[in-house]
């Protein structure tokens, strides 16, 4: 999957509801899959299953929200991330340590020095090496 950098202009991903993680962890370990394949996976897993109406609407939502890129074959759509995992999880820190920095400013800070100061120093080194390359 090729890396997608999102800009400034784009709206943040949205925060993954419970079911919304499960079909994305599915989407990920897949590639690409039709609604009806992450279903039969799921419910596998699960002692109580889900309809198949409701995977369609979870999936479709997550298309809207951005999320997953949809294209059609013949009667039946497929779905794919728009982003790997990581890319993912990423973005969506960003977006978490951002909207913590707006609302409560130097106090959220504050709170992020301090748990980099209480790490171990390798770890440290580690996230600050990390830092360098976003």
């Amino acid at each position: 999957m090729a890396k997608r950098n999102r800009s400034s202009r784009e709206p943040a991903l949205p925060a993954l509801h419970e079911l919304e993680a499960e079909v994305m962890e599915e989407l990920w370990s897949r590639g690409e899959a039709p609604v009806r394949a992450v279903m039969d996976a799921l419910n596998k897993r699960t002692s109580k299953e889900r309809a198949y109406t409701t995977y369609m609407t979870i999936m479709a939502r997550l298309h809207k929200k951005g999320v997953l890129d949809r294209r059609r074959e013949g009667k039946t759509d497929f779905y794919a991330p728009k982003l790997d995992r990581d890319e993912f999880m990423a973005a969506r820190a960003q977006a978490d340590v951002e909207g913590l920095v707006a609302q409560y400013g130097d106090v959220a800070l504050s709170h992020f020095a301090q748990q980099v100061a209480s790490l171990d120093p390798a770890r440290r080194r580690a996230l600050q090496r990390l830092a360098r390359k976003s």
